[in-house]
């Protein structure tokens, strides 16, 4: 008989990470020692008390958080290793990242904005590439329109589609529905995991929603900057 393949690396991979920062009262620990693997295609919600630091948690995975010790390893990179021009290479190519308050830039149309990545990239069927994408989140009528001209339903379409249009292997959720009312906010969960399985992404979620956290499959509870808790969520 054969010998069973090797189970594949896991897309995260964080050993022993630490973050301190500098503050006016001195240093703070702001993660201590954290442990964690997300296997390729898994989705993962991150929940915790505020000021726990899920959000730090998750700018170390994406590579904007240098961290004081330890490692972190995406899609077989080492992030520590990296100077800031391949860091922002790798995240163009590999990481998408939807935040809370959309991050659009505002005197660009929704359709320079979803094309912004591939510009980066040298992509030259940037913009055809980003219509596609605003066409499938439901915005191919908006195509031309500026942020404030958008709802805040829409600017979060917006903000998916940019996040998903380079098509990554890992996308991060920063409270996504945070500044959205709840229909809308429900309305923006239900495209981003169906996004995610269209694109079968990586996706990892901060939320303080314990119901939206279980649609998960699994959930991992940050405290005072550690992991407390990986447990599959129950059937």
């Amino acid at each position: 008989m054969d010998p069973s393949p090797a189970a594949a690396p896991p897309l995260i991979r964080l050993e022993g990470v630490v973050l301190n920062l500098a503050s006016m009262a001195g240093e703070v620990n702001v993660l201590r020692g954290v442990d964690l693997s997300v296997a390729a295609g898994e989705t993962v919600g991150i929940v915790g008390p505020s000021g726990s630091g899920k959000t730090t948690l998750l700018m170390v995975m994406a590579g904007l958080e240098r961290v004081s010790a330890g490692r972190v390893i995406v899609a077989g990179r080492d992030l520590t290793a990296l100077g800031e021009d391949d860091l922002a290479r790798f995240r163009r190519e590999t990481i998408g990242i939807v935040f809370q308050s959309f991050h659009l830039v505002p005197t660009m149309t929704a359709l320079e904005n979803v094309a912004v990545p591939l510009e980066l990239a040298g992509a030259a069927d940037a913009f055809e590439r980003a219509a596609a994408e605003l066409e499938a989140v439901g915005l191919g009528h908006r195509l031309e329109h500026y942020p404030g001209q958008l709802s805040g339903g829409e600017q979060q379409r917006v903000a998916l589609a940019r996040a998903f249009v380079a098509r990554p292997r890992l996308l991060l959720a920063d409270e996504p529905t945070g500044n959205l009312d709840g229909a809308t906010g429900r309305a923006a969960i239900e495209l981003l995991f169906a996004q995610h399985r269209r694109h079968d992404t990586t996706l990892v979620l901060i939320t303080h929603d314990p119901t939206l956290a279980a649609r998960c499959g699994r959930v991992v509870t940050v405290e005072d900057g550690r992991v407390a808790d990986r447990a599959p969520v129950p059937a």
